[in-house]
């Protein structure tokens, strides 16, 4: 069982997403999703939650996490938000970087095209590594 985990600094947002969408379209029994931050907001985005909600995906129940050495132990994969210097880092875990625009306060189709763009980097970093569900 492979883990990634996708960080940022606020875990209300970008993080929120690409954990959602790797859950949907991951095969369960290869690879898992851990969404993380450094400084947790108190809640997701509300742009975020109804941009998920437009696509079937309820983060309503979702609460951003503090990103911590024992949460990270055991990770495969450390994914950062295009939070530049401020973005976690996890010493001994590889990297990758997806420079994505912030969602909060952005406009609908604002943050539409963010989750858009979200669930093709997820899509294609699962199929990158075997861990896509059959017939996804």
């Amino acid at each position: 069982m492979k883990t990634v985990i996708f960080a940022c600094v606020h875990n209300a947002g970008r993080s929120q997403m690409s954990a959602a969408f790797f859950r949907q379209l991951a095969d369960p029994a290869q690879a898992r999703a851990i969404s993380a931050g450094t400084q947790p907001a108190a809640r997701v985005h509300p742009e975020v939650l109804e941009a998920m909600r437009e696509v079937g995906i309820d983060l309503s129940a979702a609460r951003p996490a503090k990103l911590t050495a024992e949460l990270a132990q055991g990770a495969e994969l450390l994914v950062t938000m295009g939070c530049g210097d401020e973005c976690p880092y996890v010493p001994g875990l590889r990297r990758d970087d997806w420079p994505l625009q912030y969602p909060k306060g952005g406009s609908a189709d604002q943050v539409r095209g963010i989750r858009d763009d979200i669930r093709q980097r997820v899509l294609a970093l699962l199929q990158a590594n075997g861990w896509a569900r059959t017939g996804v």
